[in-house]
């Protein structure tokens, strides 16, 4: 089942979306605003194979974030074999963690913004991984996938001065608003069988800049959420951020192709859907 919520910003409504490309209304199925469990998405499932639901018609319609805003949003830092070359960093030990505010989450077609000051505004690809029942001290990566309610594409935008050069730890350039565009679907986890054998794509102005695969991560997804649980209790409706491939601007020689105002970046994850957004200045 593909999941989109559309509609004005704080006002979006839930939708699954049908194979004629037209949608199904879930506003009476799905709270539009609280964190959805996975007893919420087998009700919505069955809703939609009742097949009487009200039908939207999609056409011109924004596409919001594609879940209610997360509780928590957790990245994790050098999570690809090839994204850690680029950068001359040795591979973790362990899963490197920070957070982003859930304030930083943007539909898949919203405006990205380059903060005031910022020289080195970045792009990362990432598959977004959708928690959809408490996770707390789990042992096996086999439990960490049995958490997982389905998946997203997310964009994890980075100001690498205030991240790295600015003194203090990551989330100075990370949390800035609009750094976190998500979707456009949320993709529920029966139709991804294999979350380590997916291609990623991002594209700047129509140039391919990332092209990976998950099976090149570190740590996979069930290894990540089952990791992540022994330090922080994950709730239905948080959001896991699993990393990066190689290609960000970051790793390229000088002068490095860093965003800016009048850019567009594309990114595309398969299965998942495709965002598009424009790139613009903060004012």
């Amino acid at each position: 089942m593909k999941l989109m919520r559309v509609g004005a910003p704080g006002r979006e409504r839930p939708v699954a979306l049908l194979e004629d490309g037209s949608g199904a209304d879930l506003g009476g199925v799905l709270d539009p605003q609280r964190p959805w469990t996975g007893e919420d998405l087998r009700a919505a499932a069955g809703a939609v194979a009742g097949g009487t639901l009200p039908r939207v018609d999609l056409a011109g319609l924004r596409v919001g974030p594609p879940l209610p805003r997360p509780v928590t949003v957790v990245c994790v830092g050098l999570n690809y074999r090839d994204h850690a070359a680029e950068t001359g960093s040795p591979l973790p030990a362990e899963p490197i963690l920070f957070l982003k505010s859930p304030a930083t989450v943007v539909g898949p077609n919203d405006e990205v913004l380059v903060p005031r000051g910022s020289v080195k505004t970045d792009y990362e690809v990432e598959l977004g991984v959708v928690v959809g029942r408490r996770a707390r001290y789990l042992e096996t990566a086999e439990e960490g996938l049995a958490h997982v309610a389905g998946y997203v594409v997310s964009h994890d935008v980075s100001e690498r001065e205030f991240q790295l050069e600015r003194g203090g730890q990551w989330d100075k350039g990370k949390n800035c608003e609009t750094f976190n565009p998500m979707g456009p679907w949320f993709v529920t986890a029966d139709e991804v069988p294999d979350p380590q054998a997916l291609g990623l794509r991002l594209r700047v102005n129509g140039e391919l800049r990332q092209d990976g695969t998950t099976a090149d991560m570190v740590f996979g997804v069930g290894e990540l959420v089952a990791y992540i649980s022994r330090f922080l209790v994950l709730e239905p409706g948080d959001v896991v951020n699993t990393g990066t491939p190689a290609g960000v601007a970051l790793g390229h020689p000088d002068p490095k192709p860093y965003l800016r105002a009048g850019d567009v970046v594309e990114l595309e994850i398969d299965g998942l859907g495709r965002m598009r957004h424009p790139v613009g200045d903060a004012r």
